[in-house]
């Protein structure tokens, strides 16, 4: 097992990164002030590592009662929302009860808002069990639902207090999900590791088949530079806003496709070489930095552009995403792989031009 800190002062919190920690509640133990939880799922992670975790749990003298949703980004909505309010006030839950999320992203954003405003607040523990999860979505308290008219609109900041990564849950984890969860780590590299990039490149074939030392390379250096920005930046008003590489375009592919459609990753592997090349045409980003970044997300598995969709309609999409201030749209773009950066006020007619090219 291998721990890292997220420092932030009296909130700080380890991530605990390891085979077989899902047997291993006593981590938990010391950020369980009230022995009883809520352990909240959905209907594929909890058959696989559900009753584990609550045997696990029980051991350590904790009561945990499962709140099973169904699986799928369209259910990360209100009404998931609701039902998960209805179970904790129906087993009377209180402001010392903490949750559970053991699952991918979706469980631990819908747990963590959830936490975020039950009763005006819970505490929270992560259990990522997807790639994405363990090295993004579960470290830095970004919890959210989503909107018709976009990904993650509702939501909060809210940290948690632990994060147990099992790295042996990535041995169930369906090839296209472990292919997303590579989006975000490739993402790492190019917008703040070029050292690490370079690694990709030259360990991607054993990544690939998820060779057990490579696989504990990449979920600790992905959370050592998550964790790292999230400590210098929280409430995303300066760096953390670099980690939304390719989301801008991301966002509005799986929100114009409809949630689910595209998971996650495979958006965000298609927005990042989107702006990549937003970056070359713009004079940013050299030709042959741009040649090494598509060639690494091809050899990932992951897609490479968009489907058909119109111009209009992601530009659109575009223009309610959270980066955007005062009408105007901000796009994180590259100067070279491994250095990103916010560019403002990005032109409507510009960034039109170049959607066509994908519609």
């Amino acid at each position: 097992m291998q721990t890292l800190s997220v420092d932030l002062a009296d909130r700080s919190y380890p991530i605990h990164i390891g085979a077989g920690l899902l047997d291993r509640a006593e981590l938990l133990d010391t950020h369980l002030t009230y022995k009883r939880a809520a352990l909240i799922s959905n209907d594929t992670v909890f058959p696989l590592y559900g009753e584990r975790a609550l045997a696990s749990l029980k051991r350590c003298g904790v009561t945990a009662v499962p709140i099973v949703i169904p699986d799928g980004e369209k259910y990360k909505s209100w009404e998931t929302l609701d039902h998960i309010f209805d179970a904790l006030l129906s087993h009377a839950f209180d402001r010392k009860s903490t949750l559970i999320a053991l699952g991918g992203g979706v469980i631990g954003d819908l747990a963590g808002f959830a936490a975020a405003t039950y009763q005006r607040g819970v505490p929270f523990i992560q259990i990522p069990t997807t790639l994405l999860a363990q090295v993004d979505s579960s470290v830095g308290g970004k919890t959210a639902i989503n909107h018709a008219r976009g990904k993650n609109m509702i939501g909060a900041f809210y940290q948690p207090k632990v994060v147990l990564a099992d790295t042996n849950t990535l041995k169930t984890l369906p090839d296209r999900e472990f292919r997303a969860g590579l989006a975000e780590v490739i993402k790492y590299g190019l917008i703040r590791d070029r050292e690490f990039f370079v690694w990709l490149e030259s360990n991607i074939d054993k990544i690939m088949v998820r060779d057990e030392e490579a696989m504990g390379q990449v979920i600790l250096r992905s959370c050592e530079n998550k964790a790292s920005v999230v400590a210098a930046d929280e409430r995303e008003q300066g760096e953390r806003a670099l980690l939304n590489l390719g989301h801008t375009f991301g966002h509005a592919i799986e929100t114009a496709l409809g949630y689910g459609a595209w998971v996650h990753g495979e958006a965000v592997a298609a927005g990042m070489v989107m702006a990549a090349q937003f970056s070359q045409q713009r004079g940013h980003y050299a030709s042959a930095d741009l040649k090494r970044t598509v060639a690494l997300i091809e050899r990932a598995g992951l897609p490479l552009r968009p489907p058909g969709i119109a111009a209009e309609r992601m530009l659109e999409l575009m223009q309610v995403d959270k980066k955007n201030a005062g009408g105007n749209i901000n796009l994180i773009l590259l100067r070279a792989i491994g250095n990103a950066y916010l560019e403002p006020g990005v032109s409507q007619s510009d960034l039109l031009a170049f959607l066509r090219q994908f519609s």
